[in-house]
């Protein structure tokens, strides 16, 4: 694995070196498209409907579009100079109660690891935030976008998520279908409240849940890549309910037939 950060971690006088990974790998399978007479993968040009042709790198230039046909052109040499120099530190500027931010506001996620000459400072950081039960928010540059972040404890070291700032999440209360809704009746309530209850883990354990789709699609890439034959069953559609209280009751003896 290699890092995609080196740099340290700021606070105060205290300077910690770090080195950051990225946490995630998403196992999506991809497709390649090809042409449908010699399978050969489809190359994607740049191309001008005006003038008709295919544009090189260095042609290009960048807008921002302010109306249907105005745009305001930006120069190579005026975006250079608006980039924010990397300090290669990420900047601590509070620490929190992780509780205190709403899940939606978090975006990537990386590991934060000590470099060699960091292992005490940060064995001192990461101790300090577990027994006071913080995290910290702070600022780092990378590729030339400066970033809002959270370092939490996570098992034996730190995680970094990267934040959205506030103008980058939608607003909820403008979604029309909210104004829409309605009061529960306690009996519905209480009925909910049954089904939750009864489908309440003690303790989540992810490795349980398991990507179904992608799996199948292993099966069938892995069935035809021999040439053999890959049967795809279809799910009966389940029939609805006739009204709410019904499909409440029918999925709670669901869940209790299933227990059993």
């Amino acid at each position: 694995m290699r890092a995609i950060f080196t740099g340290a971690i700021s606070f105060g006088l205290v300077h910690i070196p770090i080195r950051i990974y990225t946490a995630t790998e998403p196992k999506e399978i991809e497709f390649h498209t090809l042409c449908n007479i010699c399978n050969t993968p489809l190359q994607y040009k740049r191309w001008c409907p005006k003038c008709e042709k295919e544009v090189a790198w260095t042609d290009i230039k960048k807008g921002f579009k302010i109306s249907e046909k105005r745009w305001v052109i930006l120069e190579k040499g005026e975006i250079e100079k608006l980039k924010l120099k990397s300090t290669k530190t990420i900047d601590i500027k509070s620490f929190i109660d992780v509780s205190q931010i709403d899940p939606i506001y978090f975006d990537k996620s990386y590991y934060v690891v000590p470099d060699e000459n960091g292992i005490k400072p940060y064995s001192l950081f990461v101790e300090a935030l577990r027994l006071a039960n913080r995290a910290a928010i702070g600022k780092v540059v990378l590729r030339d976008k400066e970033y809002l972040v959270i370092l939490r404890p996570f098992k034996k070291g730190l995680t970094m998520h990267v934040l959205y700032y506030l103008n980058e999440v939608r607003d909820v209360n403008e979604l029309p279908e909210l104004r829409k809704l309605v009061v529960i009746s306690k009996e519905e309530l209480e009925l909910a409240k049954s089904l939750i209850s009864k489908l309440t883990e003690e303790e989540f354990d992810i490795s349980k849940y398991k990507d179904q789709y992608t799996e199948a699609l292993k099966k069938l890439i892995k069935a035809k890549a021999e040439g053999k034959e890959f049967e795809i069953r279809e799910e009966k559609p389940v029939a609805e309910a006739k009204s709410l209280m019904e499909a409440l009751k029918a999925s709670i003896e669901t869940v209790k037939k299933k227990k059993k």
